[in-house]
């Protein structure tokens, strides 16, 4: 549906919103009207550069047109089931997922806080059955973020923020240590509570901050040896965005539980853990359940996306033009240093510039990014970038930095 399709102008859209909707959002200024590749476009039909992707959903560019394709026959043929019956996506798609990252069982959600969800209830299952009664706490990191349902937002490092503050008592069995320090979550173990250690192998609103490779691979020997579950959450870093599939492979490692979601779907909502045999024998008839979890629709979309990322060597891409994207970065005025995996990448900004001031005035300059913090610009744009794009993205950057600077 397009703007003009319905006799409104963007100032009546807009009143719209603000009547009916609860907003939790700072709205960007223009009305999403439709969007192709690496570009969105507003009511004006002007482009902006989106280096947001959806926040890192649309990995394949904007309205792909194999994802398309899939969203529709799959609608023209049968568009919701439950899961009683067996469906044709479901089956294909798991078994694709597997082969893909090296695991044995898959369980579909709808969306990444979900897919968190199902990790943690998988997790403290398993503990209780196979350490003892009292085995369901899990250690997270600090400035971890795992979603916003009552599970997930506990699980998430950030006690003092707007994600965990007002809600009365959150869910008990968490312990945050600090990230990238082993020795920190060696010392949150608990012999005969713990069950399992759960973080991000990038932290994305922590500051996209990548796990070290000592750490990463410390945690997994720390796991094996203690006998609990070693869980990641690739909602954000998975499907392609750090350069190989999964980011675990990049380590070199595997959890026993890994959940996912965002690029999923290449645009329709869709999220699910992947795990081993060990872990997946937690869960049974009636153990877990979502109405819409699995839906054809989105498992047909989520095939076609990972048929294309590896067709078109998109993961490789990633990693080849997040490279040059990172160096290019550095030599925009006013960004000091540059993390990043893949086209996982975050700009820190010189003391005194704020990050939310230079994302409003990259939105002026038609560039979506976001800001995390005070001083850090984060940008995780669609795969299918080339090095001309980053060119163009640093500089609008250095425009929206220079007219923060004044």
């Amino acid at each position: 549906m397009r703007l003009k399709d319905t006799g409104l102008s963007a100032v009546e859209l807009k009143a719209l919103v603000k009547k009916y909707m609860i907003e939790t959002y700072e709205r960007m200024d223009f009305v999403a009207d439709r969007a192709e590749g690496i570009y969105m476009y507003d009511e004006n039909d002007q482009p902006y550069l989106d280096f947001y992707a959806g926040i890192a959903v649309n990995c394949l560019g904007n309205c792909n047109p194999k994802v398309v394709k899939a969203i529709q026959d799959q609608a023209a043929t049968i568009m919701q089931t439950f899961n009683y019956p067996y469906t044709v996506p479901q089956a294909i798609l798991s078994k694709e997922i597997c082969e893909t990252i090296g695991m044995d069982k898959v369980l579909y959600q709808n969306s990444g806080a979900e897919a968190n969800e199902a990790m943690i209830k998988m997790a403290r299952k398993w503990g209780i059955e196979n350490i003892g009664p009292d085995a369901w706490h899990i250690i997270t990191a600090k400035k971890s973020f795992h979603g916003r349902t009552f599970g997930a937002m506990t699980a998430t490092g950030q006690p003092d923020s707007a994600i965990q503050k007002g809600f009365g008592d959150l869910t008990p069995g968490f312990t945050y240590a600090e990230f990238n320090n082993l020795d920190a979550f060696k010392a949150a173990y608990v012999e005969g509570k713990t069950c399992a250690i759960m973080f991000e192998p990038v932290q994305g609103e922590g500051g996209v901050w990548p796990a070290n490779d000592d750490f990463i691979k410390g945690i997994r020997e720390f796991c094996d040896e203690k006998g609990i579950l070693f869980c990641l959450d690739e909602v954000q870093a998975g499907w392609g965005r750090t350069g190989d599939f999964m980011c675990y492979m990049t380590y070199g490692v595997k959890p026993d539980i890994v959940s996912m979601a965002k690029a999923m779907g290449g645009g329709f909502p869709i999220g699910a853990i992947a795990c081993n045999d060990k872990a997946a024998s937690a869960f049974g008839p009636g153990t877990h359940g979502s109405t819409y979890a699995g839906h054809p629709v989105a498992c047909a979309a989520s095939l076609a996306v990972l048929r294309e990322l590896k067709a078109g060597k998109w993961p490789e891409n990633a990693k080849k033009v997040g490279d040059y994207f990172a160096e290019a970065l550095l030599k925009v005025p006013g960004v000091v240093a540059v993390r990043h995996r893949g086209l996982f990448v975050g700009a820190v900004l010189e003391d005194g510039v704020n990050s939310v001031e230079v994302k409003r005035a990259c939105i002026r300059n038609h560039f979506l990014v976001t800001a995390i913090g005070t001083n850090i610009i984060r940008m995780v744009p669609p795969l299918i970038i080339r090095e001309v794009d980053c060119d163009l993205a640093c500089e609008r950057l250095a425009k929206a930095i220079a007219e923060v600077k004044g």
